[in-house]
């Protein structure tokens, strides 16, 4: 049987690229983009280079390619590119997302609009340009990468809206879908604090103010950890084994479902 074909938005990039890594490893073709000039609230760079070195440490391939997922252009033009190489789309992972701080006085009206084109009308676009396909081969696989802010949380005003949106269109999507056999559920990274482009930007740029004990093994060892049932906090590859499950066979019955990736992020808690 024919490989099958995920697409991954974001998926140059921190979380992103660490879901493209492990599809590819798992034998699924996968188309990843994203942009490679740093992002609004970001430090995420040059993740096509990035990505294709470590796919070729790993004698991995995948498509790479760089497009802007609010573009309904740029999307149509990935799923052409998927469409045209492999002749089918099996999945989805609409994982692209930018996130300013900021409570409703301190955003700005164009940073608003950015934030909700990119984590909310980029999967919209993406699910528009690619559920026909996964329509006429009689099924697919769709996962939303959510995040804990989407019920709420201080100084996120727009990113929450924008993560409580995605929440609500992959529930409606699982509705709207079922009978075409098409999945939807949404993964929320969580746990301690996961070192993406996005949490660096946030905190301009210095890993060790993400989480302290994740970088130092003493304190460590000299606290509880807040992250994670596992002792530690979450990594980019524990969420990208909860979306390979997700995607998977094993999966074929859940649907519309929110699989929380570290302990209680989607309840806006801490262990």
């Amino acid at each position: 049987m024919d490989a099958r074909v995920a697409i991954v938005t974001g998926g140059t990039f921190g979380i992103g690229a660490a879901i493209s890594v492990d599809l590819a490893r798992r034998g699924w073709r996968v188309v990843a983009f994203g942009l490679d000039a740093p992002q609004l609230s970001s430090v995420a760079q040059d993740g096509s280079r990035t990505l294709r070195t470590e796919l070729r440490a790993q004698g991995l391939e995948a498509d790479v390619m760089e497009a802007d997922v609010s573009k309904a252009t740029d999307v149509q033009r990935i799923v052409d590119h998927a469409m045209g190489r492999y002749a089918r789309i099996d999945a989805l992972v609409n994982n692209a997302a930018i996130g300013p701080l900021g409570g409703v006085l301190q955003t700005a009206e164009d940073v608003w609009d950015r934030v909700i084109d990119v984590n909310l009308k980029g999967a919209y676009l993406c699910c528009k340009a690619a559920l026909p396909h996964m329509i006429a081969r009689g099924g697919g696989a769709i996962v939303n990468v959510g995040s804990g802010a989407g019920w709420g949380k201080p100084n996120m005003a727009a990113y929450s809206a924008s993560k409580g949106g995605l929440l609500a269109l992959g529930m409606a999507l699982a509705y709207d879908h079922f009978q075409d056999r098409i999945r939807v559920n949404t993964v929320v990274p969580g746990g301690g604090g996961i070192v993406t482009g996005m949490s660096l930007g946030r905190l301009g740029g210095d890993p060790t103010r993400l989480n302290p004990t994740r970088l130092d093994p003493t304190r460590l060892a000299a606290r509880k950890p807040a992250g994670t049932v596992a002792g530690r906090s979450t990594t980019p590859q524990d969420v990208a084994n909860a979306v390979a499950f997700l995607l998977s066979d094993e999966a074929a019955v859940i649907s519309g479902t929110v699989l929380d990736v570290g302990c209680f992020a989607h309840q806006g808690g801490r262990a």
